[in-house]
């Protein structure tokens, strides 16, 4: 089967559709049949040939090139999304709802209209989906997402001074652990470890397994190794640097002494 990659946000999640024979090249712009209807995305991956079988269920098809008239639909539609912000976030108050809706997105036919909101808790807006669809005409979702995800709409900069890697070229959030900053010796002070959206930096996932390797190869605290200089006992490891600091102990001038050793000029003991 002849398929596309397409995204349909920034550094969003990567879908396969069925090119139905059309040339698409990276970047181009293209309509597609969605479960929610018609809508636009930007190719990710061009025309490329994948065993069907690899597909668990039948995906559905490219249905165009986008044109001129689609684009500007698309464009007209995403200033629309605006205003529809600001109405839902009006309605949301009229009931006394406690959510903040952050982001809203039409499908190209406007048969749909999706809000994403944050909140502290569940919120029952039945009545206030009623009431948008009367408004707006069209199908209404809401949907409820998480401060990671909020991040990743409003496309923040991080302490590192870059735009944050969830907006820019993450598509996955992975499960994050405070035993990784543990792992690599970084402070766990949460205001240096956490990112703009409160929750432990995505960043400290990237070089965890070459910490734990190098975990596995490096003395443990408190081991016998033997050096150049006579017999020690490791008292810290630099897992960046490879390299160990030992605590000597001269029996000539009975005095202890700290040195610092790359890994490979250690013997354990």
């Amino acid at each position: 089967m002849n398929v596309v990659g397409i995204r349909f946000k920034e550094a969003g999640k990567i879908y396969y559709f069925d090119s139905n024979g059309i040339e698409l090249a990276y970047k181009d712009k293209a309509v597609l049949n969605t479960e929610n209807g018609l809508e636009i995305g930007e190719v990710a991956l061009a025309n490329i040939d994948i065993d069907e079988t690899k597909f668990d269920k039948k995906i559905k098809s490219v249905v165009r090139k986008a044109d001129e008239v689609d684009l500007s639909i698309d464009e007209q539609n995403k200033a629309d999304q605006i205003e529809a912000m600001e109405i839902c976030q009006e309605k949301a108050d009229y009931f006394h709802l406690k959510m903040k809706i952050v982001d809203a997105e039409y499908t190209l036919d406007r048969n749909k209209l999706t809000f994403y909101f944050t909140a502290d808790k569940r919120v029952d807006f039945r009545d206030l989906v009623k009431e948008l669809a009367i408004i707006f005409r069209s199908r209404i979702e809401l949907r409820q997402i998480g401060v990671r995800d909020h991040a990743k709409l409003i496309k923040h900069h991080g302490s590192c001074g870059q735009q944050c890697c969830c907006s820019r070229h993450l598509t996955d959030f992975v499960p994050l652990s405070i035993k990784y900053a543990k792992d690599q010796n970084i402070s766990l002070d949460p205001t240096k470890i956490s990112g703009v959206c409160g929750r432990l930096m995505c960043c400290l996932s990237y070089e965890q397994d070459n910490y734990l390797e190098m975990k596995k190869l490096m003395p443990k605290y408190g081991q016998k190794v033997q050096t150049a200089d006579g017999e020690g006992t490791v008292i810290s490891n630099d897992l960046v640097r490879s390299c160990c600091k030992v605590k000597l102990h001269s029996t000539e001038e009975d005095e202890l002494t700290e040195k610092t050793y790359s890994l490979n000029e250690l013997e354990s003991i």
